[in-house]
């Protein structure tokens, strides 16, 4: 029997202390461990059941995924009873963005259980939010629908949510941007160019070009993140004129 084998059906030391940790974070004892320990596994363990299935967070995430918006919709429908569905997606998208489940990942440090053959520090941001969900989904299946709401209420409606201060956060530069030059009429371009730094991780340099004049550059890890990195730089140049 493989150490992941180990981990999902022993009890051991280890799984009387991961049970014992996750009560503090769920705010009580989970019924079913198993769950919990699938939520933890990283695909590159490529641990597989009796059947041959993949032992990994990656449908559990998807789960996850799943019931959060459900969740979060049915708050906001409740919370703001005059809002249309528009300014509803909207909320919605704020409060499950990747950088804000990849900021509750981190806050709750669910980096310290997941079992992978991958160094940690390889790991993008986007590990914190992916396992985030992950435990969701195990919660939901653990506890149902009622289970995954209350704490779903408990550790991100309550401490994180603030109608008011979400209604004036951006949550995607790149998105206002293309929004404002469509209504202006505007020719716009994200265009990489070549980068002749020595970075042991590959970096990607896009710069955006608004009618056909460069406003502004980004530099990061993917081409997605280095748009959005100009965009925002875009429109604190373009802030007096976009409004």
């Amino acid at each position: 029997m493989n150490i992941i084998r180990k981990f999902i059906e022993s009890k051991s030391p280890l799984e009387k202390n991961l049970e014992k940790e996750l009560k503090k974070i769920l705010g009580f004892k989970p019924k079913n461990l198993f769950y919990y320990k699938k939520a933890f596994i990283h695909s590159s363990v490529k641990a597989v059941d009796e059947k041959g299935i993949p032992l990994n967070y990656e449908r559990l995430e998807f789960l996850g995924d799943a019931m959060l918006n459900a969740v979060i919709a049915t708050y906001l429908f409740n919370k703001v009873p005059t809002a249309n569905e528009g300014y509803l997606t909207q909320m919605r998208s704020k409060i499950v963005s990747r950088h804000h489940l990849n900021e509750l990942g981190m806050d709750l440090n669910l980096i310290r259980f997941v079992k992978s053959n991958v160094s940690v520090d390889k790991f993008g941001d986007n590990i914190h939010g992916n396992v985030f969900e992950a435990l969701l989904g195990a919660i939901f299946l653990d506890r149902g629908y009622d289970g995954i709401e209350k704490f779903i209420h408990t550790r991100v409606i309550i401490p994180y949510v603030d109608i008011s201060k979400l209604e004036g956060k951006v949550s995607s530069y790149k998105s206002l941007i293309i929004e404002w030059c469509q209504k202006q009429k505007k020719e716009f371009h994200f265009e990489i160019y070549e980068d002749s730094g020595n970075d042991k991780i590959k970096q990607f340099s896009v710069r955006l070009l608004i009618d056909s004049k460069q406003v502004a550059k980004g530099r990061a890890t993917s081409k997605k993140k280095a748009e959005e990195m100009a965009a925002k730089r875009a429109y604190y140049v373009l802030q007096n004129k976009i409004g």
